[in-house]
């Protein structure tokens, strides 16, 4: 993102073919301080996509003709637009489509009928580690010498930069999404240090957040693929949650 794009408004995409919940978001991401944006189908979302950049896309799952989790893949599949956030909308809490949706790369999910206050908290939650990203590398650290340091952390074969809010793994660029990296993070500051489902709930979604088990299990199994051979330094303790397994 440049410098003159990070200076813009937050631009969100909301599909959703209910023109009465549409304009209720757009009232209310409005005044929130973003720019909104209405698609009534995944497909004319996609073409809004495409030649406009969106920071952000709030997306249904049951839509009218293409669906929901289609577009998701489908986002996913482009380079140019796979590190777009993405929260999915669904009427079931527990339905398979938002298994899924996570497990193709979706960062949160709303259970219908949520409230757009609640909405708006897991928009702010998501931009929260770029935009604090975006003022770290704009205010340098230098050494003595003069030379600019990265804030970086380091543990087993990770190395973050975090004022790049990049990832890396064996020394390859990870390709994740913020809450893939925010998981990351959490587990590389903290080698050997048991979280349990419910910690990590807390400390990446917040208080009182409607997530599940389940969807933390799935974000942990996205991120084990996507580390690759470096996979199994996450580690399952059983009937309590998840560590990096301590390079000792």
């Amino acid at each position: 993102m440049s410098s003159d794009r990070s200076m813009e408004k937050k631009r969100i995409l909301v599909i959703e073919d209910d023109a009465d919940i549409q304009e209720l978001l757009r009232f209310t991401l409005e005044r929130e301080g973003f720019v909104c944006i209405s698609a009534p189908s995944a497909e004319e979302g996609l073409r809004l996509l495409r030649p406009h950049d969106m920071d952000l896309v709030v997306l249904d799952i049951m839509l009218p003709g293409m669906s929901g989790i289609d577009a998701l893949k489908r986002m996913r599949a482009k380079s140019e637009l796979a590190r777009i956030p993405v929260i999915l909308a669904s009427a079931k809490g527990e339905d398979p489509d938002v298994i899924l949706g996570l497990e193709l790369g979706a960062d949160d999910y709303v259970v219908k009928p949520y409230s757009p206050r609640v909405l708006v908290a897991r928009i702010r939650r998501l931009f929260r580690d770029e935009d604090v990203d975006e003022k770290a590398s704009g205010a340098e650290t230098h050494s003595p010498t003069g030379t600019a340091i990265r804030n970086c952390v380091d543990s087993g074969p990770f190395h973050l930069e975090t004022d790049r809010h990049e990832a890396f793994s064996a020394g390859q660029l990870l390709d994740l999404s913020v809450t893939e990296y925010s998981l990351l993070e959490l587990m590389v500051r903290n080698p050997g240090i048991v979280f349990s489902r419910s910690r990590v709930i807390e400390t990446i979604y917040g208080q009182n957040h409607a997530v599940s088990d389940r969807a933390v299990d799935v974000q942990i199994l996205g991120l084990r693929k996507k580390l690759g051979a470096s996979g199994d330094w996450i580690e399952t303790v059983r009937g309590v949650g998840y560590r990096l397994r301590d390079k000792q």
